[in-house]
């Protein structure tokens, strides 16, 4: 029937457990999301501190600073110059994961890392010391190549390393490093924002080197996975690190699912021809719509402009900073909800609810703006209008925070076979990355145009993938990562992709029932 599958067994159990060692490799990668997370929340406070704005967008400090009360609330930070600084690194990260695809593949997923690491880095130090907007637009560029490398192989290391039973939760500290990235951008921001003399900016964007370093220092420490090091051919390394990852030496089940999607793997010389074959057209799909119904969501545009978005509803400048911390602080704390449910619950549950209370919340924003602002952009919030607005903002940000934020990088990192793992994540970051930049790019002049009914569109687009999500997306959790086909070939719409010859593990859990058969 329609509607996706529940596997209840959850696959074959490994032997093995949670190991110290495999939890403190996935934190320190974990922290890859840093990077990501305080250039999200850095991005939009800086574009509304009024040192920045008249230093390099002259043009839109003086909207900004129109006192006749005619100005259209919606546009005044209407700006392509401006929304170019914000998105064009997201247009980096995007080519830049097909080259991180590359490299994590031959070379491992902590060579990627520590790739993005390096890159964000040099970014961070440029953007801090730019006296131009060419120097901003470069910096840019470069903290969009750390991105795009570190969002390729940082999820799929968690994925690799964790065991089944808490892979979603190890997996979800991505997103986690992420929302505190965020956080402590948003707390930067107010800070640096306090600062005399007009230099408070340069602080903001410089201590993003801050996170990069981490990611260097904890890339270079790190242990391979198992799968990585088996992928470029040492088995008996894979193996030792396999039983130090399980705290066991019985790894020989395991071990042998990986050695078979290995040598399935090495059959492909071109595994973007071979994601285009019908036999993985659920990963494509999946990899490619999660990521796009992610962006269309409407999140990445309320975190990056959240301070322009308040100060643009009739927040003051503070106001405007700490109602952006407060959304940080709940994304925090709503990601936190999501780590300890989603090996519990499942991931389409999550899914499921976020996206209602999305709606709710999409919709009633949008109804309040519309009663305040019309359709002239003129108008104010009143202290009670604005605490309900932040509210009606805050419950968004949580449901996203424990649905889409973190299962939009857990699920296309966790279903793809070795052969297409590295083409499959590329995917899901170059199109996550894409979308982020058209939303970005577009948002200030969409805001400006469709004005309150902007938060409609987002709000139908939200009711569109809850809907796609009910009936295509499978329950994963639990399920080894190698036997991920097994899903697949049990659900209603999928199984006519999946032959019996693509599930990993059938000829042992054949030959077992055999057995069991002939002792009976």
């Amino acid at each position: 029937m329609a509607g996706g599958v529940i596997v209840v067994s959850g696959g074959r159990d490994y032997h093995g457990g949670i190991t110290a060692f495999v939890v403190v490799a996935c934190l320190v990668a974990a922290m890859g999301g840093l990077i990501f997370g305080y250039d999200l929340g850095i991005s939009g406070g800086v574009t509304s501190m009024e040192d920045f704005l008249k230093r390099f967008f002259p043009s839109v400090h003086r909207k900004m600073s129109d006192e006749t009360g005619k100005e259209n609330e919606y546009c005044k930070f209407d700006s392509q110059l401006l929304t170019l600084f914000t998105s064009s690194l997201y247009l980096a990260a995007l080519i830049a994961s097909f080259f991180a695809s590359i490299v994590t593949r031959s070379y491992g997923r902590k060579i990627s890392m520590l790739s993005g690491g390096l890159v964000f880095f040099a970014g961070a130090v440029l953007n801090g010391a730019a006296t131009n907007i060419e120097m901003l637009i470069v910096g840019r560029l470069l903290l969009g190549v750390g991105v795009g490398f570190a969002n390729q192989s940082v999820p799929l290391y968690l994925s690799e390393m964790a065991p089944a039973k808490i892979r979603g939760a190890l997996n979800i500290g991505f997103q986690m490093a992420i929302t505190i990235g965020i956080l402590m951008a948003n707390f930067v921001n107010y800070g640096t924002s306090q600062i005399k003399g007009g230099w408070g900016w340069r602080v903001s964007l410089g201590l993003a080197a801050v996170p990069a370093a981490m990611l260097i220092v904890g890339s270079v420490f790190l242990p391979d996975t198992p799968n990585s090091i088996l992928e470029r051919g040492n088995p008996e390394k894979a193996k030792q690190m396999l039983r130090r990852v399980r705290g066991t030496s019985n790894v020989e089940e395991e071990f042998q699912d990986l050695v078979d999607a290995c040598e399935a793997a090495k059959q492909v010389d071109n595994p973007w021809k071979k994601i285009m074959m019908p036999k993985y057209r659920p990963q494509l799909v999946i990899c490619t719509l999660v990521p796009f119904f992610q962006q269309l969501t409407g999140i990445n545009v309320i975190m990056f402009y959240a301070p322009v978005l308040f100060k643009t509803l009739g927040f003051g400048d503070d106001a405007s900073l700490i109602s952006a911390a407060i959304t940080g602080v709940v994304n925090v704390l709503a990601t936190i909800v999501s780590i300890v449910s989603v090996d519990k619950f499942g991931r389409k549950i999550l899914f499921l609810e976020g996206g209602f209370q999305m709606i709710i919340c999409q919709v009633a924003v949008a109804i309040m703006i519309g009663l305040n602002f019309g359709l002239s952009g003129e108008g104010l919030l009143t202290k009670a209008e604005a605490n309900l607005l932040l509210v009606l903002i805050c419950g968004y940000v949580a449901a996203f925070a424990w649905s889409w934020g973190p299962l939009g990088w857990l699920v296309p990192s966790e279903i793809c076979p070795l052969e297409i793992r590295s083409a499959g994540q590329a995917i899901n970051v170059s199109v996550n990355m894409f979308f982020t930049f058209i939303i970005a790019q577009i948002f200030l002049t969409m805001l400006c145009h469709l004005k309150f009914g902007l938060f409609f569109l987002f709000a139908g687009f939200v009711i569109i993938m809850t809907v796609f999500i009910h009936f295509f997306l499978p329950e994963t959790k639990n399920v080894p990562i190698e036997e991920m086909n097994r899903v697949w070939k049990a659900h209603w719409f999928w199984k006519r992709y999946v032959t019996d010859e693509d599930v990993i593990g059938k000829d042992q859990d054949s030959a077992s029932s055999s057995h069991a058969n002939d002792v009976v």
